[in-house]
């Protein structure tokens, strides 16, 4: 009998681990710069909140330009805590309007959200 009970209470345990997830929210997902002149390397942090269960790992970005770099925390954020993704982009031989989407990839319940930087280049 205490062999079934003990059963049960693993299996309860690993069926409640198993629904846990990581949940990202952004506050903006889209930044414009004020107009910059040609050279010049722009920085915004983006700010987010892990609305989950499960502590939250960033994996990788894909962006379609090496100008935009993404700095993430170098830690797992635990649930309910807040952060910032830092977004660079280097406006080098860059020209007028400048538009780039940034792809996260996270452990989080979506797996990939999206960030966008604006700016015109003079």
């Amino acid at each position: 009998m205490k062999l079934f009970f003990a059963i049960i209470l693993i299996a309860t345990s690993s069926a409640l681990g198993f629904g846990q997830e990581a949940e990202l929210r952004f506050d903006k997902k889209v930044h414009k710069f004020p107009d910059t002149e040609e050279g010049i390397t722009l920085i915004h942090e983006f700010s987010f909140q892990n609305n989950g269960d499960a502590p939250l790992v960033f994996k990788d970005y894909k962006v379609t330009c090496p100008c935009t770099k993404v700095k993430f925390p170098s830690k797992p954020v635990l649930p309910g805590e807040k952060g910032t993704l830092e977004v660079t982009f280097d406006t080098k031989g860059k020209s007028y309007y400048q538009d780039r989407i940034i792809e996260i990839f996270s452990n989080s319940k979506k797996g990939t959200e999206k960030l966008r930087i604006k700016v015109f280049v003079k």
